[in-house]
């Protein structure tokens, strides 16, 4: 939290931040990874901000590799070396340290027989039969007797183990370190072409490079890391290596320049989402006003209905029903039928939910002409929601109505049933059961209690790992067009798009997206939006919801089943 608010403030006072920075880059070799990994992102928004101060961070930050105990930050810290070191001196420091980091080039010695058997294997005649591994036969019928000593080791020994961070990230495994070290070296020779430094250094560099390149390929195909290269980072570094060895010159200007562009553009964005956040808000109750407290009133200031009155006014306004007057339309959407037209006694309601209040408007009409006695509305609930009024008793006339209001208290973001009947009396009968109709039940909508909220990057991926309810909803659907689908979504779950316009922009086969909501008891609600064209006008993929309720993760869920479709 301190180093988020250093943040803040030196991003915001620029004079700040040249004597804060070089205070912070000390933490990068932090044990405690989550503060390292916020100085080091701290340290790339800061040079991109402020070019004044590049060349003496990028001195501090090269100097501080040595320090990095943690491979996000070591990841973060390259990124920024690669994109930002422009001079001879920054990028001859810089490659002298990644040197002196990962040793010699030769990480694990070659196996020569496996490579002799893979050669022998590929020229050997068709006829030629294999070598089996297992019992030996003899002449007179019994097995030939062998020992366990004559078994030769073929494991790859490690070369050079230095014991530095980086060479040892990259023996135990972490190729997605070697690839983000790979793009760095890439970056790095490239722009050593364009400046001042001797020919003949240039092409030793050029060499070094594919040298390293080429031995974290070995390395991630033999049996020395734990885990074998994954298909991702292994294209990553063929890559480098053929821009390398190629002439492209539009490849080379995207690798060195378009990077830090999009950097440039994503700040740019965070910080128009930060302002649009962060304004305003026309305020509505000042300070200063008096409060009114109604069980502390004397009724000899105020008539007996001037209370009344104004404790409706006061009601309302707590509901949020005095805001939703002038909105008919609004209304209309919200009326559940309770009763059939055939019934002698018809009933809807017009369900409002406001934060931790739900308020019921009933309106029941008498279609016999019968007076009805002790008419009365019996109310249950299922899941987290309570009723707060007993039941009243009414007389209602041949063919007239009557509307009843009833409070209802919601305790968490779960989906609630609200069930119940209508008993009554008819006037001038005597029956051995009272008139009874059952209503229909009415489903409170998960929507009503959350609300778009905005969330950083860092954050929604704890809180994807942290989370346990998930539910998977596969995409079935008439759109065909993906942001088309992506905005139905989002208005039908009443969540927030995280993911910039500009990533979402253009024809592309694939979308990706994450979506983020918050309920109003402040419970969390997460979903990643992952969709492809797999085939004309036809829309396929997945939507995982997680959350730490699970409710949350089924109701959004049968929420996004039952809108998939165009209306």
């Amino acid at each position: 939290m301190l180093i988020e608010a250093i943040h803040s403030c030196s991003i915001k006072y620029p004079d700040i931040a040249n004597s804060t920075i070089h205070l912070l880059m000390d933490f990068l070799g932090d044990p405690n990874a989550q503060s390292a990994v916020d100085v080091s992102l701290f340290i790339r928004e800061v040079v991109q901000i402020y070019p004044e101060m590049r060349e003496t961070i990028l001195r501090k930050l090269i100097e501080s590799l040595y320090q990095i105990t943690s491979s996000k930050v070591y990841r973060s810290a390259l990124w920024i070396v690669g994109e930002y070191a422009e001079s001879p001196n920054d990028i001859e420091l810089a490659f002298s340290t990644m040197k002196d980091s990962l040793g010699e080039p030769r990480f694990a010695e070659l196996d020569a027989e496996e490579d002799s058997k893979e050669t022998n294997a590929l020229v050997s005649p068709v006829g030629q039969s294999e070598r089996r591994d297992g019992p030996v036969i003899l002449a007179d019928g019994t097995y030939k007797t062998s020992s366990a000593l004559e078994t030769k080791s073929t494991a790859p020994k490690i070369v050079g183990q230095t014991g530095t961070n980086l060479r040892s990230f990259i023996l135990g495994g972490d190729f997605f370190l070697a690839s983000v070290l790979a793009t760095t070296m890439t970056k790095l020779v490239l722009k050593a072409q364009n400046t001042a430094l001797d020919e003949s250094h240039k092409q030793t560099l050029h060499a070094l490079v594919l040298l390293y390149l080429t031995s974290f390929l070995r390395l991630g195909k033999s049996k020395v890391p734990r885990t074998p290269i994954d298909d991702d980072s292994y294209e990553r570094i063929c890559l480098c290596i053929r821009i390398l060895t190629g002439n492209d010159k539009l490849t080379r200007e995207i690798t060195v320049r378009e990077c830090r562009q999009s950097f440039a553009t994503m700040l740019k964005q965070q910080q128009n989402k930060q302002n649009k956040s962060n304004e305003v808000f026309d305020v509505i109750v000042q300070v200063d006003d008096l409060i009114k407290i109604s069980q502390l009133r004397s009724g000899r200031s105020y008539g007996g209905n001037d209370i009344e009155d104004e404790d409706e006014l006061e009601l309302e306004k707590a509901t949020g029903l005095s805001e939703r007057k002038q909105d008919l339309s609004g209304k209309l959407h919200r009326i559940v039928q309770l009763t059939g037209f055939s019934d002698p006694l018809y009933a809807e309601a017009i369900v409002n939910v406001h934060q931790y209040d739900i308020v019921l408007d009933v309106v029941i009409i008498n279609q016999t002409s019968d007076t009805l006695q002790n008419l009365s509305i019996e109310l249950a609930t299922q899941g987290d929601l309570k009723l707060c009024e007993r039941p009243q008793s009414y007389t209602l006339g041949p063919f007239g109505q009557i509307e009843i209001k009833s409070n209802i208290k919601v305790s968490s973001t779960e989906t609630g049933i609200i069930f119940g009947s209508i008993v009554y009396d008819v006037a001038g009968v005597v029956t051995e059961v009272r008139p009874c109709i059952v209503l229909n039940e009415i489903h409170i909508d998960i929507i009503e209690m959350i609300s778009p909220a905005l969330c950083d990057d860092t954050s929604f991926r704890n809180m994807w790992a942290e989370f346990e309810w998930e539910n998977k909803v596969a995409v079935n659907t008439n759109f065909s067009d993906l942001s088309e689908f992506l905005d139905h979504i989002i208005k039908a779950t009443n969540m927030a798009c995280l993911a910039p316009p500009s990533s979402l922009e253009g024809d592309c086969g694939f979308l990706a997206a994450n979506l983020y909501a918050k309920s109003v008891f402040g419970e969390d609600a997460l979903a990643n939006v992952s969709i492809e064209k797999v085939a004309e006008n036809k829309i396929g993929g997945f939507i995982r919801i997680r959350s730490k309720i699970q409710g949350i993760a089924l109701s959004l869920g049968e929420k996004i089943t039952q809108n998939q479709k165009k209306q």
